[in-house]
């Protein structure tokens, strides 16, 4: 437990804690004519009133199922023990082991207790998940879904994903995208506040670099941005930026920028989902950057990956959030169609695309789509330079439309 961030010995040592370890040997166990657990009741009894306790744990129930015999007995004194509790006005947790055809091993304790939560681990394509189901629940309303869980050295979360609704509020301030270029085709002022925008592409146009604008562009108002990299560590992320002409480190040190680097494989889907939600929780950003979401593909389907983008934007977006969101495309006919499952999950989407005109590879950015404001139609080429993006206006691009 103190790997998990709980101090039971201080607990203990204020008098606020008991822990007594019932030993049942069954080697040295003798069963004649009828007994009980007056001998359990008598234990307990001390140990609440020793600390004046409120909540008792049994962990687990079948240490008395393993080291006693007769289970018609057993399964009596159990209900007498539950309703001893009870009438004490005490809430009591009991833990125990899974059956082949039941909750339990003696399906017994599912049918007598208030609530049943079921846990379990199971792994999936080399991928491990621990996941949380409340079973029943009396006189309660309560989600019946499949939630995932982590353990950790913050001890247990939970994340109740499937409970997010579409009533989160709608706000009408805008932030900067980092280029004025870009916002002047956002309507002029940018990305609305708490929206989730989409930055999609072809390998080397630059995605990354768009993203890396909005990062500073946060950092430059005094807010807090987080970052997610799911392709390069930190200290790969401030080099190669740094080289485009971003100071990320004076970011980081002035505690408005941070960087949470994993690798997709390490956990599942819903285990990401958790993780990225509580890195959330503690660092508390105005503006959240996921780079690149496509290579969650490589732990779920995309039909997994829309149902966790989907909880992770509620989130986000029940928070007032902004979300940036990068992600690699095929070229050609694909470029708009590999994205279409999560593109309906955005409120702005803006592409990046390459064509090779006389042996030179020319990069073009377009919006297409940004709900609830006017955007410009049109491509813009755009150079990637030691300063960041350029995009290059209509007189210095030949090929301009809006020339």
């Amino acid at each position: 437990m103190v790997s998990l961030g709980f101090d039971l010995p201080g607990l203990i040592d204020q008098g606020r804690l008991v822990i007594d370890y019932v030993h049942i040997e069954r080697s040295e166990i003798e069963e004649t004519g009828e007994y009980d657990l007056e001998g359990l009741f008598v234990r307990l009894d001390h140990a609440v009133r020793t600390v004046g306790a409120k909540r008792v744990v049994l962990d687990t129930i079948e240490s008395l199922f393993g080291g006693l015999q007769n289970e018609t007995i057993l399964r009596a004194e159990l209900r007498r023990l539950l309703r001893w509790l009870r009438d004490r006005e005490l809430t009591v947790l009991i833990t125990g082991e899974r059956g082949e055809s039941t909750l339990t091993r003696h399906g017994l304790e599912e049918y007598v207790t208030d609530a049943v939560i079921q846990i379990d681990h199971r792994v999936y394509e080399q991928i491990s998940t621990r996941r949380l189901r409340v079973v029943k629940y009396r006189g309660s309303y309560h989600g019946t879904n499949e939630y995932p869980f982590l353990i950790d050295a913050a001890g247990l979360s939970v994340l109740p994903v499937t409970s997010l609704m579409l009533q989160h509020e709608a706000s009408s301030e805008r932030v900067s995208s980092g280029l004025e270029s870009l916002d002047a085709m956002l309507g002029g002022r940018g990305y609305y506040r708490g929206s989730s925008v989409l930055i999609s592409g072809t390998a080397g146009t630059g995605k990354t670099t768009l993203a890396a604008h909005f990062a500073e562009a946060v950092c430059q108002r005094a807010q807090r941005c987080l970052f997610f990299l799911f392709e390069e560590s930190p200290q790969q992320m401030v080099r190669n930026m740094g080289s485009a002409g971003f100071d990320f480190v004076r970011c980081t040190e002035a505690g408005l920028l941070r960087f949470h680097a994993d690798r997709p494989t390490r956990y599942g889907l819903e285990t990401h989902l958790v993780v990225m939600y509580r890195a959330i929780e503690q660092f508390r950003p105005d503006c959240v950057v996921i780079d690149p979401m496509s290579n969650l593909l490589t732990v779920g389907t995309q039909i997994d990956v829309r149902a966790m983008l989907t909880r992770l934007i509620d989130f986000l977006k029940s928070r007032n959030i902004t979300a940036l969101f990068t992600s690699l495309t095929r070229g050609g006919v694909e470029l708009e169609t590999t994205t279409a499952m999560i593109s309906s999950l955005m409120d702005t989407w803006v592409l990046m695309t390459t064509e090779e005109v006389d042996r030179t590879r020319h990069r073009w950015l377009y919006v297409l789509k940004s709900r609830g404001m006017a955007h410009s139609d049109h491509m813009r080429e755009f150079r990637l330079t030691d300063r960041g993006i350029d995009i290059l206006s209509p007189k210095q691009a030949p090929n301009d439309p809006d020339k």
